[in-house]
């Protein structure tokens, strides 16, 4: 196989509760982890070199981008020089709470192991996807899961949203890890678990699942909470911060309504998830 092209999906956190910071600097979490369809693109060709191209410059420049790095543990894993040529096409925004780098690492060592049929194994790959990131775990399958730990622990889940999402990104990028120093854990009295034991829909979110760091976030870019407020002022359903943010998300009962509100943040990168589109 020459050239593989994969697309490099985005996620939302269906709540996110901090728990607790651990010895080794890390802290322990838990949350739902949401697939969504909003993409980068990955192409992988064989080359007599290592090369590689974004429309994203501040990328190409970049030599900790997680492609690199990811590029870079699969070097040291075959003790050979990667000689390929990979072009990444950038559209989840940077510093957006919607894992865009952990995908394109993710996607990085599937794409080389498949290019290089290195017959790498699911946990030695995991293993490897742990190193480059918490989140990275997760996008090697791109399913529902209920996560622990640092966000490594993965529990598939029976999860399918069936009314539109819309996603807000405000343009703001927020550092992950100013947003964990900042954040105060706690142990929650009704844990995720628990909840998504229960006969629960998109219209029950509200009443259980929030997000740890938007009052961290929001205090000091209020606008992130204004467009959370828009949302539901404006009927959604459910309305979270992703991750650490900066991306803001609305549930809505219908597509049109999605697209009704979407309008109102039109000096913004928008996007619509709908499982039928």
């Amino acid at each position: 196989m020459e050239t593989i092209i994969l697309n490099s999906c985005s996620k939302i956190n269906i709540g996110l509760n901090v728990l607790r910071k651990r010895s080794d600097g890390f802290h322990d979490i838990e949350t739902i982890f949401y697939p969504v369809k909003l993409c980068d693109t990955i192409s992988f060709k064989k080359s007599d070199e290592f090369r590689f191209f974004s429309n994203n410059s501040t990328l190409v420049d970049d030599s900790n981008n997680l492609i690199i790095r990811a590029k870079n543990k699969i070097e040291e894993l075959t003790e050979e020089k990667v000689k390929a040529e990979i072009t990444l096409a950038k559209y989840i925004p940077l510093g957006s709470g919607l894992g865009g780098g952990s995908s394109n690492a993710a996607c990085t060592l599937k794409g080389l192991n498949m290019l290089y049929d290195l017959n790498l194994s699911e946990p030695r790959l995991k293993k490897i996807s742990l190193e480059l990131g918490s989140d990275v775990p997760f996008f090697l399958k791109s399913s529902p899961c209920y996560g622990t730990g640092r966000g490594e622990d993965l529990e598939e889940i029976k999860l399918k949203i069936n009314q539109p999402i819309l996603i807000i990104n405000p343009r703001i990028h927020i550092s992950t890890k100013w947003a964990f120093e900042n954040v105060t854990p706690v142990i929650r009295d009704v844990p995720i678990k628990e909840i998504i034991k229960k006969d629960i829909t998109a219209e029950d979110f509200r009443q259980y699942f929030t997000n740890d760091f938007e009052d961290v976030v929001s205090k000091v870019y209020p606008e992130i909470g204004l467009i959370k407020t828009l949302m539901y002022s404006s009927g959604a359903l459910f309305s979270s911060m992703s991750g650490s943010g900066s991306t803001v998300y609305g549930i809505f009962s219908t597509l049109e309504k999605a697209r009704e509100v979407q309008k109102y943040f039109k000096d913004y990168l928008s996007f619509i998830h709908y499982e039928d589109l």
